[in-house]
């Protein structure tokens, strides 16, 4: 019997994991190349999975709604052309070694699939079926497993977290660690300790109050969000920019733009240049922490946050900003945006990002402090453009003049980002937008 499995493919470089949402196909049903077997979400895109080869769908592994670990079998297709052996083999007869032996990794995490929502439902933290059923192997009770500290996305515990934990677990079981009733305050705090666990509200609910369950994106929005906060510390600065000539350039020759090129320029391609040639200027701001390192980027990648019509957000990435005009920049922009709010982005679209722009300005917000998106280490927030009065240097004294203003106000990670650094980077982005070229010819 020849067949071929299909995979949970790797949606990004840190996504671990995928749930399923639909499947296209049942057990049994002809495909061919490049038909659609199921769709899958993560915590940045949802996407279709085709098949890359013909034949029968054999097995579905896991149902509507499983989590399933990067890598494992989601269904075996029977290849076109092959006959399947076992249906003509006696239902008792026995499968080779090797054939069992697969056939039990693999259905362990499916059979654990139940326990694994039910012990999710009453948990903090979300356990994949691989680690619940290593767990169950291993005799981990749910209580012991929310002390297991995790390395994964968003504090997750992955595969080699347990076997760490399982291994660091045998070798301190002959030796317990006890408190002695004359010092129990003080060796209790020498003992290594769990992180703690988050604390929940407890919140009353009257008679005319609504209950709205959180939609799946709103939930991994909310986590990534928290763990964010848990992981950097957060310091903002604020700089006040005057982007008179940005806006009377982009009045002047927004008609022709639109003409010339068929794409409505807006003020985001500009302030997404300045970023890029700030981000060139300080390589410190476009890196990541990994422990005890930095990860300077290489490319300059800007994220763009994109609020949907659900009310959820999403943050496309504009690749290699730097290296493009503002011509290429109003299109990647439109592009990304409008693909966004249509649920069309790929997987590609919201990957690699180094540093993520979020507009305040457009619900008329002047000043905003936003959460860092990561594993970034800086996000810039723009606020709305004002009228304003402003004192002028002229060379023959200071006049008043009616001047745009807008707040831009930058959080970054205080781990590798200090003070000095954050506020010259972000003075910078200031700087260039104030000495925007009226004259740019486009």
């Amino acid at each position: 019997m020849s067949t071929f499995e299909i995979l949970m493919p790797k949606m990004g470089e840190s996504v671990e994991e995928a749930t399923i949402t639909k499947w296209f196909v049942s057990e049994g049903d002809t495909i061919q190349e490049d038909d659609v077997l199921l769709e899958i979400a993560t915590d940045k895109v949802d996407s279709e999975i085709p098949s890359p080869v013909a034949g029968t769908v054999k097995e579905i592994k896991y149902q509507v709604d499983d989590v399933v670990a990067v890598g494992l079998p989601v269904a075996v297709i029977l290849l076109e052309g092959a006959e399947d052996t076992e249906e003509a083999a006696p239902a008792a007869s026995a499968q080779p070694a090797a054939q069992a032996s697969e056939t039990t990794q693999v259905a362990a995490p499916v059979a654990e699939t139940a326990d694994v929502k039910s012990i999710n439902a009453d948990s903090d933290r979300f356990y994949s079926p691989l680690v619940r059923s290593m767990a169950s192997q291993e005799g981990i009770g749910a209580e012991e497993l929310e002390k297991i500290p995790g390395s994964g996305k968003d504090g997750r515990v992955t595969k080699a977290d347990m076997q760490n934990y399982i291994a660091s677990r045998g070798q301190q079981a002959p030796q317990p660690v006890s408190v002695t009733p004359a010092q129990p305050a003080t060796q209790a705090a020498a003992a290594p300790q769990p992180a703690p666990k988050e604390h929940k509200v407890n919140v009353s609910v009257s008679a005319n109050d609504e209950i709205v369950e959180m939609g799946r994106m709103r939930k991994l929005i909310a986590d990534h969000m928290v763990m964010s906060k848990q992981v950097s510390p957060h310091v903002t600065s604020v700089v006040e920019a005057d982007v008179t000539n940005m806006v009377l350039w982009r009045t002047k020759i927004k008609d022709a733009f639109q003409k010339k090129y068929g794409e409505k320029i807006t003020y985001m391609p500009i302030i997404t240049e300045a970023v890029a040639k700030a981000l060139r200027d300080f390589p410190g701001v476009n890196a990541s922490v990994d422990g005890d390192k930095i990860i300077l980027r290489k490319n300059v990648n800007v994220g763009m946050a994109v609020s949907l019509p659900s009310g959820d957000l999403i943050v496309p990435v504009i690749k290699n900003a730097d290296q493009k005009n503002l011509v290429g920049l109003t299109g990647d922009v439109n592009r990304l945006a409008n693909d966004a709010r249509a649920n069309k982005l790929s997987a590609d679209d919201i990957q690699g990002g180094t540093f993520t722009i979020t507009n305040f300005g457009s619900f008329k917000n002047i000043i905003g402090t936003p959460i860092i998106n990561q594993p970034q280490v800086a996000i810039l927030a723009t606020g709305s453009i004002e009228k304003k009065p402003a004192v002028i240097e002229t060379p023959t004294g200071d006049v008043i003049g009616i001047r745009h203003k807008m707040f831009l106000s930058l959080s970054y990670d205080h781990r590798i980002v200090d003070g000095a650094l954050g506020g010259a980077f972000l003075r910078r982005i200031g700087d260039y937008l104030e000495a925007f070229d009226i004259n740019t010819e486009i």
